[in-house]
């Protein structure tokens, strides 16, 4: 986690407990979205006006806003880093990779605060089916994986965990918009759903594709992609797909179906 290695170079539990105290703080923002009580609620006034909501649910925040919450953490995340950065050291240099901002005061604040806000948005997020919650409850506990695993650290045990952890978020990502996000219930698919799945589809590939070549650069092309930060490129294209991919399936800015359909 950022910032644990810079006094002495070596882990300290004292700062790596009292920050996983102060991110753990964080839930108190994430209760509105968990069902409070049995009764059904009006959601006329949602967080976020013109979201789609159902008339009748039981959730403060329901998922359409959720999703859009979601969705905005993977398409904000690379910019803040770079805003972090420049405040930090008021340059605008691009590190190696996203997990590389670990070490910058400001940036890493930042990279694991939005980790830990994703994780809960997603332990939130309950979605149509069963299936829906447990990979977003798995997506959580990677996301917190990736945030408590720092790729900057010395121990190689903890350097390869954070691989895994990040691995295996995408991979949730990735279910999400290829099979989650396309599935359509009986007698509910219209056009603008089909539109929708295209762009679910598009998201998944560039993900996909993304993953692959950020392998190919760090096996293959170090030297290359040191000198270009092609991992750090790659990585934004892929939280900025994984981010489309959830905002479009709130249906919020574009491919709105109509309330009649």
């Amino acid at each position: 986690m950022a910032g644990f290695y810079k006094i002495t170079g070596r882990f300290s539990p004292q700062i790596y407990f009292i920050r996983l105290i102060v991110y753990m703080s964080l839930l108190n923002f994430i209760k509105p979205v968990i069902p409070l009580t049995n009764k059904s609620l009006n959601m006329n006034n949602d967080l976020l006006p013109g979201v789609k909501t159902p008339q009748k649910n039981d959730q403060v925040i329901s998922y359409y806003a959720l999703r859009i919450l979601i969705g905005a953490t993977g398409i904000l995340l690379p910019l803040l880093l770079i805003i972090g950065n420049f405040v930090a050291y008021n340059n605008f240099e691009i590190e190696f990779s996203v997990s590389d901002y670990y070490d910058n005061s400001t940036a890493g604040d930042i990279l694991v605060g939005v980790l830990f806000v994703l994780g809960f948005f997603l332990m939130a997020y309950k979605g149509y089916d069963r299936i829906d919650s447990r990979t977003a409850n798995l997506g959580c506990i990677f996301s917190l994986g990736v945030a408590l695993f720092p790729t900057t650290s010395s121990n190689n045990v903890i350097h390869i965990m954070h691989f895994v952890f990040a691995l295996l978020l995408f991979s949730v990502f990735i279910f999400f918009s290829i099979y989650l996000f396309r599935k359509t219930g009986p007698g509910r698919r219209t056009k603008q759903k089909d539109k929708r799945n295209t762009v679910y589809l598009v998201c998944g590939i560039i993900m996909i594709l993304c993953i692959v070549c950020i392998a190919i650069g760090m096996l293959w092309l170090e030297s290359l992609s040191a000198r270009y930060q092609l991992v750090f490129w790659f990585e934004s294209i892929a939280l900025i797909s994984f981010g489309v991919s959830w905002v479009t399936k709130a249906e919020f800015l574009f491919l709105k179906d109509n309330e009649d359909q």
